[in-house]
């Protein structure tokens, strides 16, 4: 979706401008699991937002990349040189920004982007989910973070986060941060609804 400049209302940027997602570099057993990327992708390019994401060209990360391009969207990726040597980069992307190692790879991620998202994908998107999810926990940032549930995969996941609640290990309201959604649309609006003031703090003053 182009902004029309003849419309102010239209030139103004959506909110969640640049959007971070992590998924897997597999497409998994689940066609709903590359329809859900696809129509990820695909959601952020028609609305003018920014795909941030881990540059690969293969499996559920290249299919994100591939919907926003063809929406006319902007694709930023992100990408340890050793996976570039590997011609593991989507040679389409918008801009590709290398770096030497994962940890600079996630940093960069974050500072690129408004949102985190998480789609289907292994223990790499799991850490990443977790960190950014941990961060916003420590106050690092105020950034939302979100799961969008494609077929279901991330039910087992929230019910063992449920049962930390349960067991005494994570606070009601650091689960609260995480936004969990089974329609991007709807995931997207929820999390930009969401305040940086009204974020927990990790520690209050029974608890230094």
């Amino acid at each position: 979706m182009a902004l029309d400049e003849s419309n102010p209302a239209a030139c103004t940027p959506p909110p969640l401008q640049s959007v971070c997602v992590f998924c897997g570099s597999s497409p998994g057993t689940d066609p709903a699991y590359v329809a859900a990327a696809r129509r990820f992708g695909g959601l952020l390019g028609s609305t003018g937002r920014t795909l941030v994401y881990g540059g690969g060209r293969i499996g559920m990360m290249g299919e994100v990349a591939d919907a926003a391009l063809a929406a006319g969207g902007r694709v930023v990726g992100v990408i340890p040189r050793a996976m570039v040597v590997r011609e593991l980069a989507h040679p389409g992307a918008t801009e590709m920004r290398v770096v030497e190692t994962m940890h600079q790879r996630k940093a960069l991620m974050s500072d690129l982007s408004d949102a985190f998202v998480a789609l289907p994908g292994g223990i790499g998107t799991m850490e990443e989910l977790f960190e950014v999810w941990t961060w916003a926990q420590l106050g690092v940032h105020a950034k939302p973070v979100g799961l969008l549930d494609a077929g279901g995969f991330f039910e087992p996941l929230i019910a063992f986060v449920d049962r930390m609640v349960e067991r005494g290990f994570l606070r009601a309201e650091v689960r609260g941060i995480l936004v969990v959604d089974t329609d991007p649309e709807r995931l997207l609006a929820r999390m930009a609804a969401r305040l940086p003031d009204d974020r927990p703090k990790w520690m209050d003053e029974r608890q230094t």
